[in-house]
């Protein structure tokens, strides 16, 4: 069963938290995250992405830029920007995106639940994104980021995190820029404290991480580094339940043909699925459905009967993707690590892909339509595992927040 604990968190003062709190480190590049930062000296950003106050030539994954998110985050509490809570608390994080909400219970999870299976996986992880963040939580003694969790319904939970909300007022209400509002209660009462963890504990079997799997994976192995920290045998997560979740779809962008031209690429896919020029771009409307951009025109594909198997993995749109077209025609065997493929989330838009095939940096650009979450939960139910890249979550958590020191 899911075992959870309250902890301290190191968070903003209300009144500074507009300006701390920042979108997730693995959504904005360094130049974004520069100009999202700019005149603001408080933006969490300076400690999740600190090469923005450094050289803009330097090595992202430095020493000098872990040295110096230590340093940000040491003068920002120094400064008083944060201060930690004296007693464990759990925290609710509620966001409206677009009317629609959903509210979870920000906690630390168990790194052996996470070794035992007991917190759900569904993708594999590259190593260099692993690295980046076990040097960042060690060189800075916390986990600004937190791992988003999901979870099969629980009546209990759901009472009781409603009941705290309707009767105590939030410690935080803010929309950000992007028009999300983000609203946090801070539940201190140690009654309610128990009933939530014994409530975790005896009616949820398992979580499953929706979205942040470099950072549960790069915990663990923190946490076996530093076994005499209690506290880092704990990370920080957000738990939600699965009937308030949406999946955004994921994208693919690839470098270059692997010897194909435009002509000769569009006969090959014709083997396997159904081609059809587009005047508008493709936004798939179904599953075994794609989008193509490519030479400067969309098409939309659909895969032929008999490409895919009906297996939980392989009837998945990513698979039939990996298979037929990353595989069979660009020779991309694995793509946690070759540097030809790179992955665009659906928040940015089909006008992303366009961008990035119409600046000449890629060739060939892939739309999807999104998995569903009870696929997730099937494939990690399952112990199998989807491609890297497979799911989108919207709203995005904030990081600055809430953080755990270890």
């Amino acid at each position: 069963m899911a075992r959870i604990k309250p902890f301290s968190a190191l968070r903003p003062l209300p009144i500074l938290a507009t300006q701390v709190v920042a979108p997730p480190y693995d959504v904005l590049n360094s130049e974004e995250a520069r100009q999202e930062a700019l005149n603001n000296t408080i933006s969490f950003l300076h400690i999740t992405k600190a090469e923005i106050d450094l050289d803009p030539g330097i090595d992202v994954h430095s020493a000098e830029v872990y040295k110096k998110a230590k340093k940000n985050l040491q003068y920002m509490i120094a400064e008083n920007v944060f201060f930690q809570d004296p007693e464990p608390c759990y925290y609710i994080y509620m966001l409206v995106m677009n009317g629609r909400t959903q509210t979870g219970l920000v906690c630390v999870s168990s790194v052996a639940d996470y070794l035992e299976d007991k917190i759900k996986k569904h993708e594999f992880t590259r190593p260099e994104k692993e690295k980046d963040r076990i040097d960042h939580m060690q060189a800075i003694h916390a986990q600004t980021g937190n791992v988003f969790l999901a979870y099969r319904d629980v009546r209990t939970i759901h009472q009781l995190v409603e009941s705290w909300k309707k009767n105590y007022s939030p410690a935080y209400d803010l929309v950000t820029n992007d028009g999300v509002e983000h609203t946090i209660w801070v539940v201190d009462d140690k009654s309610t404290i128990d009933k939530i963890t014994s409530a975790f504990e005896n009616e949820v079997p398992c979580t499953y991480i929706a979205d942040g799997h470099h950072r549960a994976a790069s915990a663990a192995k923190v946490a076996a580094a530093m076994p005499k920290s209690e506290a880092a045998q704990y990370f920080l997560t957000t738990i939600f339940p699965a009937s308030q979740l949406a999946i955004m779809d994921y994208n693919r962008v690839i470098k270059d043909l692997n010897g194909h031209t435009p002509e000769s690429l569009l006969k090959e896919l014709q083997n396997d699925f159904q081609v059809t020029a587009s005047a508008s771009a493709v936004k798939p409307s179904q599953l075994h459905q794609f989008g193509m951009y490519l030479d400067g025109k969309w098409y939309k594909l659909e895969a032929k009967e008999g490409t895919y198997t009906q297996d939980p993995i392989g009837i998945l749109d990513i698979s039939i993707f990996t298979e037929q077209i990353l595989k069979k025609l660009f020779a991309i065997q694995d793509q946690r690590t070759d540097k030809r493929i790179d992955f665009v989330g659906g928040i940015r838009g089909l006008q992303e892909l366009e961008k990035r095939v119409n600046s000449g940096e890629m060739k060939v650009a892939f739309s999807f339509y999104p998995v569903s979450i009870e696929q997730l939960f099937d494939i990690a139910d399952s112990g199998n595992v989807m491609p890297p890249k497979s799911t989108w979550f919207e709203p995005k958590l904030r990081d600055g927040f809430l953080t755990h020191l270890i």
